[in-house]
């Protein structure tokens, strides 16, 4: 069955396992996420939720930062203004009512997970620190350091081959983790633990999603 939940990257950490083994894991404060909206094959030709995400910034006078369509969107389903919202195509969707909170406890430890985030951001990198190039010799007399050296092939083509390696903009784009371990769930807190590292810095927007890969 097919489940999915906004997170949090809380940062990361590590915990013993049962035998005693050190897990380096990341702390994602997961849901809960709140059922905002229902897609129906009748309305609108597939099945599926819209859920929120933490409670949008208020004002001194309590209105929330959100603009009147969004408040009204919420307003008519009475659930709090969210910061963040997204859409899920579950399996049970239909199952689901507004206002129903999905929470870390819809996974369990040693579930496979995919989790999809935004990377951190690096700016203009050269071809070195962007693709992990070599550079040339440093000492005296040398014309080239840490240039970007031949791009060409000559006469035939004459020209520069797209996808070529060089300098450019890094990082800041959506990456996906696949077939991480759940290791530890906490309803309570709403925090779950996953076994390695995940895309982004800490309070990055991150999604969870069941995997599909697994290993053989």
């Amino acid at each position: 069955m097919k489940k999915a939940i906004m997170a949090k990257k809380i940062g990361m950490t590590q915990v013993f396992s049962e035998n005693g083994e050190l897990v380096p894991v990341t702390v994602l404060e997961a849901g809960p996420c709140v059922v905002v909206q229902k897609k129906t094959m009748e309305n609108d030709g597939y099945s599926a939720v819209q859920v929120g995400f933490l409670d949008a910034r208020q004002n001194v006078r309590g209105n929330y930062y959100v603009n009147k369509p969004v408040k009204g969107h919420f307003d008519k389903v009475s659930v709090t203004p969210k910061k963040y919202l997204k859409e899920f195509k579950l399996e049970d969707a239909e199952n689901y009512e507004i206002g129903a909170e999905i929470k870390a406890d819809v996974f369990a430890p040693g579930d496979k997970v995919d989790v999809t985030g935004v990377s951190k951001g690096k700016g203009f990198q050269g071809a070195i620190k962007r693709h992990g190039q070599g550079r040339g010799p440093m000492s005296h007399g040398s014309k080239y350091h840490r240039g970007l050296g031949s791009l060409g092939a000559g006469t035939s083509p004459g020209r520069v081959m797209k996808g070529k390696r060089m300098p450019g903009h890094m990082g800041n784009k959506q990456i996906t983790v696949q077939n991480l371990t759940i290791v530890r769930t906490d309803a309570e807190k709403n925090l779950i633990l996953v076994k390695g590292a995940v895309p982004g810095p800490r309070g990055t927007l991150l999604t969870i999603k069941n995997t599909v890969k697994f290993d053989n």
